[in-house]
């Protein structure tokens, strides 16, 4: 078979197939799904963004009995961490260290705390400003999910919306009980 006949065949195949997608759909159709994908894609982000802003800033949960060391990565609230713990950093497991600022954005996880037996929403804040601490680096990634859900995805730097990007330790905030 020579070249201008493998050509010609493709050429034709393609030609066939795209004047079929034409006959079964329609240009409005086509902007329809455009628009509505591209306005659902813009909320999409925001989603994550809301839910920080509205833990941040929000002191630990009171009464929320603490069994542990803040300092190991085998404390309760660090379930789901990634990252230097902010309280061998000069900050604690609720606050970011002087110098740096928490990230609006964040990911989250549901911890079991030992000594009450009931679990807690943990939202896992960086700190950002100043380059890692280098100190007390903790990776658990107890229902961590892949990237493509952010909000339960450990793996991405989550410096954004603050004034550099560069990470420097992560907090782990207790924003509610879980549903047990």
């Amino acid at each position: 078979m020579n070249l201008s006949r493998i050509t010609d065949a493709i050429d034709h195949w393609t030609e066939r197939r795209a004047r079929g997608i034409a006959r079964g759909s329609s240009r409005r159709g086509w902007l329809k799904a455009f628009g509505g994908a591209l306005v659902g894609g813009a909320v999409l982000p925001l989603l994550p963004v809301a839910r920080a802003q509205a833990a941040s800033g929000v002191p630990a949960a009171t009464g929320v009995p603490e069994e542990g060391d803040p300092e190991s990565c085998g404390y309760w609230r660090y379930c789901a961490i990634d990252g230097f713990l902010c309280s061998c950093c000069g900050g604690s497991e609720n606050a970011c260290p002087p110098g740096t600022e928490m990230s609006p954005i964040t990911w989250i996880g549901t911890c079991r705390n030992p000594a009450d037996g009931k679990s807690y929403v943990i939202s896992y804040n960086d700190c950002c400003g100043r380059t890692g601490c280098g100190q007390c680096l903790c990776n658990r990634n107890e229902g961590d999910l892949p990237m493509y859900v952010p909000p339960k995805n450990n793996d991405i730097n989550w410096c954004l919306g603050t004034q550099t990007a560069v990470y420097h330790c992560s907090t782990a905030i207790i924003i509610a009980q879980g549903m047990d």
